[in-house]
């Protein structure tokens, strides 16, 4: 009887392993265009203005933070958070744009009481099993 079950994980893991070198021989087809398209409509996710905040990494390894004063058609104006200056930035030139506003302590607070439950959850689970 452990044979056939042990066969049978044999050709799910040989059949998903299969799957995944496919998948890996795909080529990539995400060419400049494609990537400037998914940073704009970030920008425009993000919006502009003071509550836009946002950490802009260059293609060449120049790392920015602020927030979006403007958005143009091929660019966008990051404002520094500590100096107000203006910097033009094409979207060209743009590696990644991650938003940053932040966690609130209410957030990270539910967080922490959700691992711990499940902490004990899972202890006392394990516990009961071996009572049997």
């Amino acid at each position: 009887m452990s044979h056939k079950y042990l066969t049978f994980i044999l050709a799910v893991v040989l059949s998903q392993a299969l799957g995944a070198s496919a998948v890996c021989a795909q080529t990539n087809t995400d060419n400049g265009a494609q990537a400037i398209e998914q940073i704009k409509s970030k920008v425009a996710r993000m919006g502009t203005g003071e509550k836009a905040r946002v950490t802009v990494r260059l293609k060449s390894g120049q790392k920015l933070k602020g927030y979006i004063a403007q958005a143009h058609g091929n660019s966008f104006v990051l404002r520094d958070r500590q100096t107000d200056a203006p910097t033009e930035i094409a979207y060209s030139d743009v590696a990644k744009a991650e938003s940053n506003r932040g966690h609130s302590t209410a957030r990270n607070l539910g967080i922490g009481i959700g691992a711990g439950a499940g902490a004990v959850l899972l202890t006392l689970a394990i516990i009961i099993t071996h009572l049997d």
